[in-house]
């Protein structure tokens, strides 16, 4: 089974459309700056008060699928249309 190398208390983002509205998590974020972990449905926010910050173990709770992105590189993201779908991988354009 795949791990996450981080703990699971470490901080990530996640939309407030998913743990509020119930979106299920169709993007996932692993920032190359700062290692940071995003999560997100299909509703993305623009505003920092879009997002709240959580623990990573309450990110895989509400989503176990997850785990199958766990070693996702730094500066990739993972999308699916769907819960039901695979993910899959890309790199984020540098801006």
């Amino acid at each position: 089974m795949k791990t996450f190398n981080e703990d699971l208390n470490t901080a990530v983002i996640v939309s407030k459309w998913v743990f509020r509205k119930g979106e299920p998590i169709l993007n996932v974020f692993h920032h190359e700056d700062d290692g940071m972990w995003e999560f997100t449905g299909a509703t993305q926010g623009v505003e920092d008060s879009d997002y709240n910050v959580t623990g990573l173990g309450e990110a895989i709770s509400y989503d176990s699928t997850l785990l199958a992105v766990s070693d996702l590189p730094l500066g990739y993201r993972a999308t699916r249309p769907s819960p039901n779908d695979p993910w899959k991988f890309s790199r984020v354009s540098q801006k």
